[in-house]
């Protein structure tokens, strides 16, 4: 039985990250991971693969219908699924062998199997191979991810009805697709399969898409995508899918009555749970809430003292540089450092096309705890840049607190909106105020002056609009 200094269970983004970290620290250092592939579901049948389906799907969507418009002609234009889906096969495979050669770089034990508790500090493991084996450790993290929720009388088949990870592998583009959910995954893998050619109409819950997102955000992005073509469903109930192997039935309340969808995939996208089952939680007495999440305090621990856990199984966003930034912590405070991430500094994206981004409060949670501020925005249909890209839709909104200006949240519609959320992230961070913002040089013509133009509209300044 090998003995480690660090165990972590799970190789995703919080997994891995971590292990890398307490290696780096000076940990003799293992990590478990079931999968047969290192990088969790972000990287395997998530956050990757979906990217790399969205690019192409834009790129095949700009070439059949915009190019025209700046003279560019394209004759005998065709899509090859096959060869899309092998293309993003291969760069997926090519950063699990990178995480695997950083694993190696860092001295980290890569262990192929299933882990669970069998004391505080020994954990039993399923290998690959059948085998069953065991390890010590003096801390053990779990890092176990999460993995698809879904709705009670649904079965997902990953054929006609779909979870994320079957719609990352469909063979050929569905005539008509009907998303439940009206959420991140869902709006991604739904516009992806518009901009290929499916007649796509999403069924959500909610009165809004992207809940808990700035409400005029998802407004105006709601409407930036029915001029796109995707058809919408709000508040709206499902009762029922039926599937009869090649087609299903998708039957739903709305407004008081009971409607009726025909699809060819249903994709199913109402959120993820944590995966916490099957890890022997219960021989070691570890505590979780009502949602199954472990319980954690503010330096990461469990009720059990050299147990941590960290990532999608512990409360917050469930979103892999939120489980990065708590992978690096939890290895540099059982190192004696100061481990640190700021909660109220963590991004998030939705990678259609235009993109959305954010950090920060929302106008409606700024209301909700009687917080005055103030709001800054510009159009991107007044940025040279986005006009000359012809990417014009969306805006850069930046609340800021009535009386310091300190800037409390960034809410962006818009092209590379992922990208441009990173300054003003770094801006908060540092505590920045609107002025800050508005004083600094920002390049000619870019995308970033957006930002500066929203900065100087808090204090009603604008120069270009």
């Amino acid at each position: 039985m090998e003995n480690f200094d660090v165990i972590v269970i799970g190789g995703g983004p919080g997994g891995y990250v971590c292990a890398i970290r307490a290696a780096q620290l000076g940990h003799k250092t293992a990590c478990i991971e079931s999968r047969g592939s290192l990088g969790g579901t972000c990287l395997n049948v998530g956050c990757i693969p979906s990217k790399s389906l969205l690019h192409s799907a834009e790129m095949f969507h700009k070439a059949n219908k915009e190019f025209d418009k700046i003279g560019i002609t394209t004759n005998g234009l065709s899509l090859d699924v096959s060869k899309m889906m092998s293309h993003k096969l291969k760069t997926v495979d090519g950063l699990t062998k990178g995480i695997e050669f950083l694993f190696k770089k860092n001295k980290v034990t890569y262990i192929k199997g299933h882990g669970s508790f069998a004391s505080n500090n020994t954990v039993n493991i399923k290998n690959s191979d059948g085998s069953d084996s065991q390890v010590t450790g003096k801390h053990i993290i779990i890092a176990t991810g999460s993995s698809v929720a879904t709705l009670p009388n649904i079965n997902i088949d990953e054929k006609v009805i779909v979870s994320s990870t079957g719609a990352l592998a469909l063979e050929k583009v569905p005539n008509k697709m009907v998303v439940i959910g009206g959420g991140v995954i869902g709006l991604e893998l739904g516009s992806a399969w518009m901009k290929l050619g499916a007649d796509v109409e999403v069924v959500e819950y909610m009165d809004h898409i992207l809940p808990g997102m700035d409400r005029e955000v998802s407004d105006s992005f709601h409407k930036i995508l029915k001029r796109q073509g995707m058809k919408f469903n709000l508040s709206s109930k499902v009762n029922k899918v039926n599937s009869d192997g090649s087609k299903a039935t998708i039957e739903f309340e709305k407004d008081g009555s009971n409607n009726i969808l025909e699809a060819d995939v249903v994709l199913v996208c109402v959120g993820r749970k944590a995966n916490t089952d099957g890890l022997g939680l219960e021989n070691v007495n570890i505590e979780k809430d009502e949602k199954g999440r472990v319980k954690i305090d503010k330096h990461f621990k469990t009720n059990v003292e050299n147990v941590y856990a960290i990532g999608d199984v512990v409360v917050g966003p469930m979103l892999a540089h939120k489980a990065e930034e708590e992978g690096i912590a939890v290895a540099e405070m059982i190192s004696g450092k100061y481990g640190h991430v700021n909660y109220d500094v963590i991004p998030g994206v939705v990678y259609t096309h235009p993109e959305v981004a954010s950090v920060g409060k929302t106008e409606e949670e700024l209301k909700q705890v009687s917080i005055e501020y103030k709001v800054g925005k510009f159009p991107f249909m007044a940025n040279s840049k986005a006009k000359v890209n012809d990417e014009a839709d969306g805006f850069v909104k930046i609340l800021a607190d009535k009386k310091t200006d300190k800037v409390l949240g960034v809410h962006i519609v818009g092209p590379d909106a992922g990208n441009l959320i990173a300054e003003l992230a770094l801006a908060m961070e540092f505590g920045a105020s609107s002025e800050d913002i508005a004083r600094t040089c920002h390049a000619h013509p870019t995308l970033t002056e957006a930002v500066k133009e929203a900065a100087l509209a808090v204090d009603k300044r604008p120069i270009h609009m």
